[in-house]
């Protein structure tokens, strides 16, 4: 799933823990993990969250563009 893949490579770009995502956002941690295995996708009101905190696109999460 590209948005696993996405994800993953952004939280290490950024250096963002799970920890610090899911403070910020107010989430479990258990809920972050699962979207780094790709056991879990975000809601849309969620997928715009992450995308303000990591400051990144939806498309890009998503795999719809390259940046």
């Amino acid at each position: 799933m590209k948005f696993t893949e996405r994800f993953n490579e952004v939280l290490h770009i950024t250096n963002k823990t799970q920890a610090e995502i899911a403070r910020a956002l107010h989430l479990c941690k258990q809920t972050v993990s699962d979207y780094k295995r790709g056991k879990a996708v975000p809601s849309l009101q969620m997928l715009c969250a992450l995308c303000d905190y990591l400051d990144v696109s939806a498309d890009y999460l998503l795999g719809r563009t390259e940046y």
